[in-house]
């Protein structure tokens, strides 16, 4: 024996390290190979092919020929990835870098970006083929891009795609940034948080969450967390559970984030500037040990990130309460977020997201809980009163009953261990979740959040699955003692069974799919689970066939747990219970119920593919041979319970199983034949014709139900089901059941062609020859129609034909000579549509089976195995079996010789003949009339459908000289050939392959000949008329399609054939990641391999002179008169264009002809439509090169004004324009050094290409240059033309501003063509003119001070009065920078520095720079001189604007605008979000007179003076709202003027001001001089507006709160209010006297309300000991969990709100009840915190208001009673259930139940009492994972109201459903303890009241009890129902009443599962529950 090397032994993960990684690819490959039947190229000439791509892709990117040759060779690259060969690593690593570099390089056009980074992604999607270590990348050029991108200033509006493709990159990025750059990340991402800003928190969020690498989060994620439980918002959580998600999921294995890794990793890929800053890590530091993970108390989270986890996970379901107010107010925080945050990458369904947490968070982390079948309780309890305490003598039972649960011990519980469901913590709280929303997977209880319910289930199942099978994999690297356990995996499907037997009944079909997932994954894991009690409820439901909905749900249930039933490997015992579902399952064929019988039929496709159908019940034998032959071949069942005693139904041996199964097997044959009789029955039932497309979808699910039984019937009985369809179809005839026949032949020669072909030609010959003989199919049609009666037979055996030559064409071979003779006859017969069709389809479904490549069966074993004497004898061992790749062997038709000639003699006798028919039909001379129409459709169809039937029978030449020729007029533009690709053929299966074989050479010029006869057709048809044409047409264009498409895949395509393996794939999965699959799983892959090679050939067809004519063709039927005809002419021409390079090249200028003037309607209507689609006008658009001709072709559309060309016209302008380019040429001058040493080393003959590429890429470039000046110019002598229409005008202006250029400055016709615009008397004219003027005079802005390309490609100026200064961050720091916002300015102070842009820094920690502004020159202005090429821009501008009529009109239009403005952003053409805002200034109108001023200054003051003037003595609100708009753009342009131009304007402005706020405020203008202070404040230094800022604050401090008119005081609030929510964080100095002042003032509700909300959040500070990134992460990490870092808690008004509290009494003692209760002080300051309060909780600030609803509570209930001021008593109910929904601090959680509990308690109103009980069980039900231990309401079962009584006990059993299981137990005892000690005296008796109230308290109790569990019955339910209930009917009212509503309640929630709940009963117990709920016994 050889002994190994130890050597070369390695422990590293992949044994061999990465040669045997490429050998395992290698090794896949070769699999795909074997699959196949034909030998294929050797793999030095991939390699080579690769080579070449590569080689291309390369030269292309070092030319910077990014649009044209980049784009062609990555598509190239793409079509090779598809020959499943696996790329070199070195490869894949560069390719990887080139792209992410192109995905990132400034100014790239978008397509470029696009690609770049799909590909990129595509290259490093597996984490097994690239990982960081084979790669690293800097993170920066994409942060420097996106944070560039993130948020639109106020002139921009067009949004881009470039935040979305930041996004993307960055996320798939992410494993190769460094993480060692962590720290650097963190030092610029933290410093961007600002939590009075939730704009900014999502960035900074956004930022963190998809830089920072995950392969080591120890440091930052506890800092996610603290910020994370700080927000309210509904986005924030999205974005982070998906986070959490990628972590858990990752560092389930320990290894993963040891720090040690760090030092493998070179650290090569640092950006220019970027640090390794070292930070203090001591707390996280490994020890010398081995590295034991990240793990923490559960997963890796603490307990207390794990209950807001669990939290978050009990919101994110959304479900609604009766009390319609406690939902998460998330989305309401939310509902202020910029849309810029919408454009960034969608995070993962929250959903989905939690199921990952969860599942990857399971381990054995705790101590077990007593399994589930364990007997309960575990122990009998002691007398001793330590559980039960003693029923007291005193009057009252209501200490008893609320005594303690569990004896404590200093707050400790006595119990010494929390133990958990199987040992785990995730799997406990899982429990919980699920436990408490049971209630709402009812269908009775289903609403919107049932879908979420359903799918969050479906989710933890295959995720549990999909972990489970990882960890039985040898390379797992989760250490053992984390991994899951097989008890784990057994209460989780315990835990999810109920609620998904609950849902699958749901009518919700999305909820059903999610279940019926969810119960398939279950059903793998532990079938034994699933399977019994889904065939318990499927008995009773298939039996009866009463309710339909729940027989199609229970058929949907054994659809999902099919593998169960079928699979020996999955469920051995499940396989007997198969034949009993078919027998059940025969009336699901049912035509008038279609939905039943498309559930049927998948379900029985679905275990057909597994199973024989065969008798194998064994025959008799001795009792020697049957000892022998029960000793079965070992097959190991899925599973093995060590825990005998778990199993909840019987098992049998697997000797006694077979049997069992053998037993049933010998119904097989019964049940054939009685499910093809049902076959039959509903063909016979079907409307005539066969009916709609609802009998057409049944009738084809039927025919693969058939074809699947049928392919696996043994030959008995396949022989047994010949015998029956051929005595059916020779003795009747039926036209309604034509397609069910046709598909039930078909399905018999699918499973043996040979016998088929021998039963049914010889009927099939007769009978057709004998209807053809006596009439049939003479009458003449061309059209679809009905059929005669008298073809119904002739129809009926050629559908019955058709079917017999699906599959193998040597079983055609014997009867060749017969079928073309009876081909013959059919053609020469057959003159009716139908009757040539048919016929014409049999003749190419008989050549597609010759001359075809395919698989010829597809059993679920190989077919040697099928065959073998063994596997008939046992074949029930191998149901469900499946394969590994390497072990399938498939079975292929590779045509023969014979089977070639056959083909050719059908062409030789049928086809060529019919040709030459054709060819003389178009002679001049013939009369063509209908008979002539009908002749040449007959003709046609046979010719095309014959031709169709041989996509694969021989190969095109492979001509590269033809095809560079036909690149001349490729669709690729002015590129070099060399770039431009060419697919070399690759061996496919084509049959004939050698052009100098006769064969070959007969059928293609047989071919060739039919195209030439299709194009002479063609202008024959063209120029007959319409008479008799329309039908000839439509055969003609199908003639034409067959001969341009139908070649290599064209009928077997790629795309299908992948959508059908995923489908396959999908409905074979068991479990994620699975190796082994059933083997029509893997013949399909075969197949899909097979179609991919194929597509690779016909994915580029070389365009001959034939072609071209055809595709002239083709344009001028898609602009003929008949609409079908164009649209079908349409279709044909855009498919063309997939696989023809040039066709829109030639095809566009005979579209742009067709629009000239005096074409005729229908034509243009037709050229109209063509250039709609995407091959052609929105190609034209996107090219700059052809878009200005078909821009100037619209436009002159307008002499044409019939409606229907002109919504034509319209529509392609929308689909078309929006496409237009931005012309950009930045890119190609950007240097790209890290770029460049990616790329190889070229050699010089390759350097030539190079240069030659460079070469023609600057000669684009420059044509490229001159096509967007000739557009440009083209538009605007449209838009100045005087005839041009409005529409049209309006379209020209928005083509024009979408081609303003950055890199060039615009042309002075462009800027006078848009300022004069602005004046226009259409308002969508001025509004897209002044769109466009901002977006030109932005550019000149931003080309005056770029300092490089690149700064222009990132539309980045540097100010020149712009600072950034480093920062000493210190919380005093933090206090003189805001304090210094309060002081008004000396601008005289050199050292004076302005805080413009929000938001400002330091809010939580500070960057190391911070950008400062100076002041303007006291003279000199900051901007002047601009650009020297914007200069003619600049004059045309001062021209405009220094008119006095200019203003003048302007302000005339500003005044008769609408008062309902919007507020809008778009995106260049026509997607534009907008917002209606009433009354408010307009901002962009504002932002484009900001614009003129900015450019001129003050020059245009003077001018513009007058009108101001005019306008402010104006008090319309038209008039005042421009007049603001006016203002604001003066005063915001001037922001940089010279100072001494500033002080001017302020004199002028302040005399305005005072009289704007003192004389002009009124009701209808407040809202707008509030948004022209938002204006001017906007990321702005307020300093900079001082005078205004000293004039507000004049108005505030000078206001009366109590004036005469109410107005008066409610302005200035106004004003004051827009005021400091815009400077929001700026405002804080300023904030203290305020707040002082305002609490003084409470009595003005909603604007005081206000103040105090807006101070509540921005003095809410984090508190790090030091302003710093490092401090505050270390802090987050090593301080309590209990410690406030975030400052979230409410202090900042808590001493208020104390000494409120106790005013409260007094106010509410001097109240004046009745009509003037709302004037009195308790009512307004109630109302006024009320609104606090409830405002509060809709922020994303929300947790800090519990901090004042703790105290308030109380006094909020007393609120809810007031019965005399409705307004009060609802906002105090709203607060209180809306707090529920919001999540607290958990130091609050217990002081809120107290509170509610006090309230419960001592509140002397029965009301309160009342209103108080219902919030315990919506506190519970939504804060549940945050509470530790449930609380006592036993004690309000013994209230004096009863109603009180009642709430009570329906919000107890709300609370046990949440609560442990020991304190049910410990309060049953209770109560029946209480109840056996009662009694009732005479009614007399003065104790009788209290008496009546006792028992009916523990009566109560016990129902709770009893409905805690609505839809399971516990092991003490029976008892407590019978024993203890029952007892009591007939007690006096309300006891006997509670009882028997509980009864009836208990019937209706059981009623679903009661043949399996009723185990639960004896005989005696269901005779006594039968008297409790009818009066009488049904067992008696």
């Amino acid at each position: 024996m050889a002994l190994p090397d130890i050597s070369l032994l390695s422990l590293s993960d992949d044994p061999g390290g990465p040669s045997n990684t490429q050998q395992r690819y290698a090794d896949k490959y070769l699999q795909y190979l074997r699959s196949l039947p034909y030998t294929v190229e050797p793999e030095s000439k991939i390699l080579e092919l690769l080579d070449f791509i590569v080689l291309r892709l390369t030269q292309a990117v070092s030319a910077r020929d990014y649009e044209v040759g980049f784009l062609q060779w990555d598509t190239m690259l793409t079509h090779w990835s598809m020959l499943k060969y696996e790329l070199p690593k070195e490869t894949r690593v560069r390719l990887a870098k080139i792209y992410w570099h192109l995905s990132v390089l400034p100014g790239a056009p978008t397509p470029v970006m696009a690609a770049a980074a799909d590909g990129f992604k595509a290259l490093t999607s597996s984490t097994k083929k690239i990982s960081i270590k084979d790669m690293r990348l800097p993170w920066r050029p994409i942060f420097d891009i996106l944070s560039k991108e993130m948020f639109l200033t106020r002139r921009q509006f067009e949004y881009t795609q470039i935040p979305w493709v930041m996004g993307y990159i960055a996320a798939n990025s992410r494993r190769f940034f460094h993480p060692a750059a962590i720290n650097e990340m963190l030092s610029v991402f933290v410093p961007l948080i600002n939590g009075t800003d939730l704009d900014y928190m999502l960035a900074a969020q956004f930022y963190m969450l998809n830089f920072l690498p995950i392969s080591h989060p120890q440091s930052y994620l506890p800092m996610l967390f603290r910020l994370w439980e700080s927000v309210n918002s509904h986005q924030f959580d999205e974005r982070m559970l998906d986070f959490l998600a990628n972590v858990t999921e990752l560092h389930v294995a320990a290894d993963v984030s040891d720090p040690r890794h760090l030092a493998e990793i070179p650290d090569d890929a640092k950006s220019e500037g970027e640090s390794r800053p070292q930070w203090n890590e001591d707390d996280i530091r490994p020890g010398p040990g081995q590295w034991t993970g990240i793990y923490q108390d559960v997963g890796i989270f603490t307990e207390q990130d794990w209950s807001l986890i669990m939290f978050k996970c009990l919101s994110s379901m959304e479900i609604g309460l009766a009390d319609g107010g406690s939902l998460s107010t998330g989305s309401s925080a939310d509902r202020f977020v910029a849309a810029e945050i919408g454009r960034l990458p969608k995070p993962e369904w929250r959903i989905e997201s939690l199921a990952r947490i969860i599942v990857y968070s399971m381990a054995p982390d705790g101590v077990p809980t007593p399994p589930s079948n364990a007997p309960t309780p575990m122990f009998t309890p002691l007398p001793s009163g330590m559980n039960t305490p003693q029923i007291p003598t005193s009057n009252s039972i209501q200490d008893y009953l609320s005594a303690p649960l569990a004896r404590r011990n200093g707050g400790i519980t006595t119990s010494k261990y929390h133990t958990y469901l199987a040992g785990s913590k995730s799997l406990d709280s899982l429990s919980r979740v699920i436990a408490s929303l049971e209630n709402f997977f009812h269908p009775s209880n289903s609403g919107n959040f049932t879908t979420s319910l359903a799918a969050f289930i479906k989710y933890v199942a295959y995720d549990f699955n999909k972990r489970w099978m990882e960890e039985q994999q040898p390379d797992c690297k989760t250490p053992r003692n984390r991994r899951l356990t097989r008890q784990m995996r057994r209460e989780l499907v315990k835990t999810l069974r109920t609620v998904a037997l609950l849902a699958i009944f749901n009518e919700d079909s999305t909820v059903v799919s999610n279940i019926q997932s969810c119960l398939k994954s279950m059903s793998v894991m532990e079938p034994d689970l699933i399977v019994h009690p889904i065939l318990e409820r499927a008995v009773p439901a298939l039996e009866t066939l009463v309710e339909t909905q729940r027989t199609i749900a229970v058929i949907k249930a054994l659809g999902a747990i099919a593998p169960a039933i079928v699979s020996r490997k999955v469920y051995y015992p499940g396989a007997k219970h198969l034949v009993p579902i078919l027998q059940m399952l025969e009336n699901g064929i049912d035509i008038n119920d279609p939905t039943k019988t498309l559930h049927t039929t998948q379900f029985l496709v679905e275990i057909s593919q597994c199973i024989m159908f065969s008798d194998s019940t064994p025959e008799h034998q001795d009792s020697e041979s049957m000892s022998r032959t029960t000793v079965r071949p070992s097959l190991i069942p899925a599973f093995s319970l060590d825990e005998d005693d778990d199993t909840e139904f019987p098992r049998l041996s697997d000797a006694e199983e077979d049997a069992s199964l053998q037993d049933t097997t010998g119904s097989f044959a019964d049940w054939v034949s009685s499910f093809i009789r049902r076959v039959y029955l509903l063909q016979e039932s079907l409307p005539d014709e066969g009916g709609g497309s609802s009998e057409v979808d049944t009738v084809d699910a039927v025919g693969r139900a058939c074809s699947a039984i049928v392919a696996h019937l043994s030959e008995p009985l396949y022989d047994l089901v010949l015998n029956m369809v051929y005595d059916y179809v020779s003795t009747h005839v039926r036209a309604n059941a034509v397609r069910g026949i046709h598909l039930l032949v078909e399905s018999l020669a699918n499973a043996s062609p040979a016998k088929c072909m021998a039963k049914f030609f010889p009927l099939c010959e007769k009978q057709i020859r004998l209807e053809l003989e006596n009439g049939a199919s003479s009458l003449r049609t061309t059209a679809a129609s009905s059929p005669l009666p008298s073809d119904a037979t002739l129809h009926w055996h050629l559908a019955i034909l058709r079917g017999c030559v699906y599959n193998d064409g040597n079983a055609i071979l014997p009867y060749q000579d017969r079928l073309i003779d009876l081909l013959c006859l059919l053609h020469e017969h057959c003159r009716s549509n139908r009757g040539f069709t048919w016929s014409a389809k049999l003749l190419s479904g008989s050549l597609l089976t010759l001359t075809h490549t395919y698989p010829l069966e597809n059993k679920f074993v190989n077919q040697d195995e099928w065959d073998s004497p063994e596997f008939r004898k046992n074949h029930h061992l191998y149901w469900g079996k499946v394969y590994k790749v390497e072990d399938v062997k498939i079975s292929w038709h590779v045509p023969n010789a014979k089977e070639i000639d056959c083909a050719l003699r059908m062409f030789k006798r049928v086809v060529e003949p019919t040709l030459d028919t054709l060819e003389q039909l178009l002679n001049p001379d013939t009369v063509r009339n209908a008979i002539w129409s009908n002749d040449f459709c007959r003709h046609i169809s046979f010719v095309t459908n014959a031709f169709s039937g041989i996509p694969t029978l021989f190969q095109d030449v492979f001509d590269e000289k033809a095809l560079r020729k036909a690149m001349e007029t490729s669709d690729i533009l002015c590129e070099i050939n060399e770039m431009i690709g060419v697919i070399e053929p690759i061996e496919s299966g084509f049959v004939l392959t050698d052009p100098t074989d006769p064969r070959y050479a007969y059928i293609s010029s047989l071919r060739r000949r039919f195209g030439e006869f299709l194009h002479n057709a063609s202008r024959s048809l063209t120029q007959q008329g319409e008479e008799n044409t329309v039908d000839a047409v439509e055969m003609l264009l199908d003639g034409i399609r067959s001969f341009m498409l139908d070649y290599g895949d064209g009928r077997d395509g790629y795309h299908t054939n992948e959508k059908k393996y995923a489908a396959e794939k999908n409905i074979a999965r068991h479990f994620a990641k699975q190796k082994e699959w059933p083997r029509s799983v893997w013949i399909r892959r075969a197949r899909f391999y097979h179609s991919a090679r194929l597509h690779w050939n016909s994915a580029e067809r070389l365009r001959g002179p034939l072609e071209d004519l055809l595709i002239d063709d083709l344009v001028e039927w898609s602009l003929w008169n008949y609409a079908t005809i164009r649209s079908y002419g349409q279709s044909i021409l855009e498919s063309i264009c997939s696989l023809y390079d040039g066709v829109r090249q030639r095809t566009l200028p005979t579209l742009y002809k067709a629009l000239d003037p005096g074409t005729d309607d229908d034509r243009m209507k037709g050229a109209l439509w063509t250039l709609n689609l995407v091959s052609f006008g929105k190609y034209a658009a996107s090219e700059l090169l052809l878009a200005p001709e078909l821009v100037q072709k619209l436009f002159s559309c307008q002499h044409n004004e019939k409606p229907s060309i002109q919504d034509a016209v319209s529509t392609v302008a929308e689909n078309c324009l929006n496409n237009l380019p931005e012309p950009c040429f930045l890119a190609y001058d950007i240097p790209t050094p890290e770029l460049d040493a990616v790329l190889p080393v070229f050699q010089p003959e390759q350097l030539s290409i190079i240069r030659s590429c460079t070469e023609k890429r600057k000669e684009r470039v420059a044509l490229m240059n001159r096509r967007s000046y000739e557009l440009t110019e083209a538009i605007l002598a449209i838009g100045n033309k005087s005839s041009t229409h409005w529409k049209y005008e309006i379209a020209a202006v928005r083509c024009l501003r979408t081609i303003i250029r950055r890199d060039v400055a615009q042309t002075p016709e462009q800027i006078r063509y848009f300022i004069s615009k602005t004046n226009d008397s259409n308002p969508n004219m001025r509004y897209y003119s002044q769109r466009s003027a901002m977006k030109s005079l932005r550019n000149l802005k931003i080309k005056t001070f770029a300092r490089s390309p690149k700064d222009l490609a990132l539309g980045r100026n540097h100010n020149p009065l712009c600072l950034r200064l480093p920062v000493t961050p210190t919380h005093q720091f933090t206090h003189q920078i805001l304090h210094t916002l309060t002081i008004p300015p000396d601008l005289s102070d050199v050292n004076l520095r302005f805080l413009d842009k929000d938001p400002l820094p330091g809010w939580l920690t500070w960057p190391t720079t911070i950008a400062l502004y100076k002041p303007p020159h006291p003279e000199k202005s900051t901007f002047l001189p601009w650009d020297n090429e914007g200069a003619g821009t600049v004059a045309v501008v001062r021209e405009i604007a220094m008119t006095a009529s200019f203003w003048e009109q302007l302000s005339t239009f500003y005044s008769e605008e609408n008062s309902e403005t919007n507020i809008s952003l778009d995106n260049g053409m026509s997607h534009e979000i907008v917002f209606p805002v009433q009354r408010q200034i307009n901002g962009p109108q504002v932002s484009y007179i900001k614009s003129i001023f900015q450019l001129l200054e003050d020059e245009p003051f003077e001018v513009l003076e007058p009108t101001l003037v005019s306008l402010l003595s104006e008090k319309e609100p038209d008039k005042q709202r421009a007049l603001a708009e006016f203002l604001a753009g003066l005063i915001g342009g001037s922001k940089h003027w010279p100072l001494s131009k500033q002080r001017k304007l302020w004199d002028w402005f302040k005399p305005v001001m005072a009289k704007i706020f003192n004389e002009n405020l009124k009701t209808d203008t407040i809202t707008i001089w509030e948004s022209f202070l938002a204006y001017l404040f906007h990321n702005k230094d307020p300093r900079r507006l001082q005078p205004l800022v000293d004039h507000i604050m004049q108005l505030w401090l000078t206001m009366d709160f109590q004036p005469e008119l109410t107005f008066d005081a409610t302005k200035i609030l106004s004003i004051f209010k827009a005021f400091f929510q815009e400077l929001n964080w700026k405002f804080t100095s300023w904030m203290d006297p305020v707040v002082e002042r305002c609490w003084k003032q409470l009595e003005v509700r909603n604007h005081i309300a206000d103040v105090l909300l807006f101070a509540s959040i921005i003095k809410a500070r984090p508190a790090p000991s030091e302003p710093t990134t490092e401090t505050f992460v270390r802090e987050c990490r090593v301080l309590p969990a209990d410690h406030d870092i975030m400052g979230m808690r409410g202090q900042y008004h808590r001493d208020k709100i104390l000494a409120l509290v106790q005013k409260f009494s007094g106010w509410r003692e001097e109240r004046i009840p009745g009509v003037r209760a709302f004037q009195s002080t308790y009512d307004r300051m109630g109302i006024t915190i009320c609104t606090f309060l409830f405002e509060h909780l809709l922020e994303p600030s929300a947790i800090a208001v519990f901090d004042y609803i703790v105290p308030l509570m109380p006094e909020l209930f007393r609120f809810t009673e007031v019965n005399d001021n409705e307004d009060l008593a609802t906002r105090g109910n709203d607060v209180l259930v809306q707090m529920c929904g919001v999540n607290p601090p958990r130091q609050l959680i217990n002081p809120i139940i107290d509170g509610i509990f006090d309230t419960i308690q001592n509140s002397p109103s029965w009301r309160v009492r009342l209103k108080a009980l219902p919030l315990v069980q919506v506190f519970y039900f939504r804060q549940m994972p945050r509470i530790s231990e449930g609380k006592v309401l036993s004690r309000c079962l013994d209230d004096e109201v009863v109603d009180v009584r009642e709430m009570a006990a329906t919000t107890l059993s709300g609370v046990l459903r949440l609560s442990p299981r020991r304190h049910i137990l410990t309060l049953r005892d209770r109560f029946v303890q209480l109840i056996r000690k009662s009694h009732l005296p005479p009614r007399s008796d003065p104790s009788y009241a209290r008496s009546i109230r006792q028992r009916h308290a523990a009566i109560l109790g016990v129902c709770a009890l009893v409905e805690s569990s609505p839809y399971t019955v516990e092991k003490w339910t029976p008892g407590l129902l019978t024993d203890i209930l029952a007892e009591h009917t007939y007690d006096p009212a309300p006891i006997s009443t509670t009882v028997r509503k509980t009864a009836r309640n208990f019937s209706r929630t059981h009623r679903d599962t009661w043949h399996e709940d009723s185990a639960r009963f004896n005989e005696d117990q269901l005779a006594a529950l039968s008297t409790l709920l009818t009066g009488s016994s049904y067992y008696a």
